[in-house]
């Protein structure tokens, strides 16, 4: 969407609570508060979404730990498409732009790189532990 405030979160929630079968429980995978005040998106943390959320319990709300190593892979790959695609390119409106990363994702996919792990699952459970230790021990 073209702006990023609660209005524009709660009309992109509204479909995926109309589309989704009741019996199922959608969860939201949000960047943390760091990264998320880092590139401004904070519109989830507002009263009005908040309202919204309680209205509909059926959605669980998860945030990624701050630059966890997946959302770092994804801002890999948009710097890629900026790099590569969007900075020399000539756009002269949203649709152009649009479909600039749309052919950009599509020449992208067609050649699937798989992202691996590399840390063992033990190493990322105790990191996160001791994170969960280190907030306790601060409030």
């Amino acid at each position: 969407m073209l702006r990023h405030r609660d209005a524009e979160f709660i009309r992109f929630l509204r479909p995926i609570d109309k589309q989704t079968p009741a019996e199922l429980e959608p969860h939201l995978i949000l960047g943390a508060e760091g990264d998320a005040e880092r590139h401004n998106y904070t519109a989830h943390k507002t009263q009005a979404v908040k309202r919204w959320l309680v209205r509909h319990p059926r959605f669980h709300v998860h945030f990624t730990p701050t630059s966890g190593s997946w959302i770092d892979a994804v801002e890999g790959l948009f710097a890629t498409l900026t790099k590569r695609r969007l900075k020399r390119g000539v756009l002269r409106s949203l649709i152009e732009l649009n479909q600039a990363i749309q052919d950009y994702l599509n020449a992208h996919n067609a050649d699937p790189k798989p992202f691996r792990w590399t840390a063992p699952a033990d190493a990322i459970i105790g990191k996160h532990q001791r994170g969960k230790r280190l907030l306790k021990s601060l409030h």
